[in-house]
């Protein structure tokens, strides 16, 4: 099992190509909420592009999945949330690349979903993912989970 995740396929289903079938975990288990593709630190999106938000949104998900201590390797699947399901499939490429560059051949279960707007109007996606990193003792600790500067749970919300 490379790190917390190992790749489930049923024996003589074909390859898939850029997701697992499934994913087995093991140790703590992390779910990200849905991230976007803007600049965390100012609030602001760099670009109105498909996949210039989504290489922003990748980035997002794992700066939270390092936070807990782990790296692309443990995320153990994603919910991808796309509102211009043709402007997807022409930035696959770059999109294709811009993954490539943060998680290599590591492809958690995925799901790929139009919808017809998310909560910030100019966000073109959104990804929700869920990640297995190491027990506290083996990576971050829970108290080192938190980030400087980061709002409290009772700072917003919906």
């Amino acid at each position: 099992m490379k790190g917390g995740v190992a790749i489930v396929q049923p024996a003589g289903w074909p390859a898939p190509r850029g997701y697992a079938n499934g994913v087995v975990t093991r140790g703590r288990t992390l779910h990200v909420a849905g991230q976007i593709g803007w600049d965390p630190a100012s609030g602001q999106f760099r670009s109105d592009d498909m996949a210039e938000q989504f290489a922003q949104a990748l980035d997002n998900v794992l700066a939270v999945v390092a936070a807990a201590g782990g790296g692309p390797g443990d995320v153990a699947r994603m919910t991808v949330y796309v509102t211009d399901l043709d402007a997807y499939r022409s930035a696959r490429r770059a999109i294709g690349a811009a993954w490539r560059a943060r998680f290599g051949e590591h492809f958690p279960a995925m799901a790929l979903v139009g919808v017809a707007g998310l909560v910030e109007p100019r966000a073109l996606v959104e990804i929700e993912a869920v990640a297995a990193v190491d027990e506290p003792g083996e990576g971050a600790a829970v108290d080192d989970i938190h980030a400087p500067g980061a709002p409290d749970r009772d700072e917003g919300g919906l």
